[in-house]
C-alpha cells in the first residue's frame, strides 16, 4: 500500500527564515493548499490521512469536516504546530475527535521530532508516524533506527519511507527536488522491500513559495511548489497505480498490521494446544 499523509498546520515556516506573517494569512495558504489536495484526491480516487494541528482545526473546522466528507482520515499534528507540551497529546486528540465526529488514532510530531511513546500510548493513539529513519544534517540522525513498522510503547510506529540503500528519504522535499523518474525508481526499490510506501507533505507546498521577500524560504523548499508539484504528485499516482499499488489511509494500513500481529501472537499458543 501506499499511505499519503498531509501535515495541516499554521503556515508558522517564514519564522524559521526570520519572517512573520499574520495568522489569518497562515491559514488560508494552508487551507488553499488543502483544497487543492482535496480535489487531486477526489480526481484520483485515492484516500490519504490529513494529519491535523488543533489550532488549525478550531479556526477552520469547515476545512475538517471536508476531509471527513471525502472520506479520509483525520490525525492529530499536536495542539500548536511550534509549541508542544505533553498535554497536548490528549488536548488535541480530543478537539479532532469533536470536529471532525471520528476517532483519532495516529499521531505525528511537528517537524517529525522525538515524542515520549509512553506519553503517546498514555493519551490513547494507537500508531505514531513521528520517525524519519534517516540522517538530515541539522535535524536529526535516525540511521540506526528501524526503517520499517516495529512497536515501541504498544503504539505502532510507522516511520517515513527511505530508499531501499543509503536510506535517501523520499519523503516532501524529494519531490521538490529529484527527477521524477529517480524518485519513482527509488520508491519502487521501498515499495518491494518494505511492501509499502509512507509519504509526507504539506498543504502550503501545493501553493507558489517562491516570493522570497515575504517567506524567506530557501530554493530548495520553494522549487516546484504550487502548481508543478500539484502536477509531480498527480503523476506519481498515475504511476503507482498503473503498477497496481494500492493507496490507503494510514488507520487501515495499521489495522492489517495489528491483525498480523495479533495472528502472530496467538498462533503459537493455539498450536500448542
Amino acid at each position: 500500500m501506499i499511505l499519503l499523509g498531509f501535515d495541516v498546520e499554521e503556515f508558522d515556516l517564514p519564522t524559521e527564515y526570520g519572517k512573520s506573517i499574520p495568522f489569518d494569512e497562515q491559514l488560508e495558504i494552508s487551507t488553499r493548499g488543502t483544497r487543492t489536495i482535496l480535489e487531486l484526491l477526489k480526481q484520483k480516487k485515492v484516500k490519504a490521512t490529513f494529519f491535523c494541528t488543533a489550532n488549525y482545526a478550531v479556526n477552520r473546522p469547515d476545512v475538517i469536516r471536508q476531509i471527513v466528507a471525502d472520506g479520509h482520515e483525520i490525525a492529530s499534528h499536536g495542539y500548536y504546530h511550534s509549541e508542544f507540551i505533553p498535554e497536548h497529546l490528549l488536548q488535541s486528540k480530543q478537539v479532532l475527535e469533536e470536529l471532525s465526529g471520528t476517532p483519532v488514532t495516529g499521531f505525528r510530531m511537528a517537524r517529525m521530532m522525538p515524542v515520549d511513546e509512553a506519553e503517546i500510548e498514555k493519551a490513547g493513539y494507537e500508531y505514531n508516524s513521528s520517525l524519519n529513519p534517516t540522517w538530515l544534517p541539522g535535524r536529526y540522525n535516525n540511521l540506526k533506527k528501524p526503517r520499517s513498522w516495529f512497536y515501541d510503547q504498544n503504539v505502532l510506529q510507522l516511520p517515513a519511507s527511505v530508499s531501499s540503500w543509503l536510506r535517501f528519504p523520499l519523503f516532501w522535499l524529494s519531490f521538490h527536488n529529484l527527477p521524477l523518474f529517480l524518485l519513482k525508481r527509488m520508491s519502487n526499490g521501498a515499495y518491494r522491500k518494505d511492501g509499502y510506501l509512507n509519504l509526507y507533505f504539506h498543504p502550503w507546498e501545493f501553493t507558489d513559495l517562491h516570493n522570497h521577500e515575504r517567506f524567506g524560504i530557501p530554493g530548495y523548499i520553494a522549487r516546484n511548489s504550487g502548481e508543478p508539484l500539484t502536477a509531480r504528485l498527480a503523476g506519481f499516482i498515475d504511476w503507482a497505480q498503473a503498477k497496481g499499488y494500492p493507496f490507503a489511509r494510514t488507520a487501515d494500513f495499521c489495522d492489517t498490521i495489528k491483525n498480523k500481529h495479533r495472528e502472530a501472537i496467538v498462533m503459537p499458543l493455539w498450536a500448542a494446544k
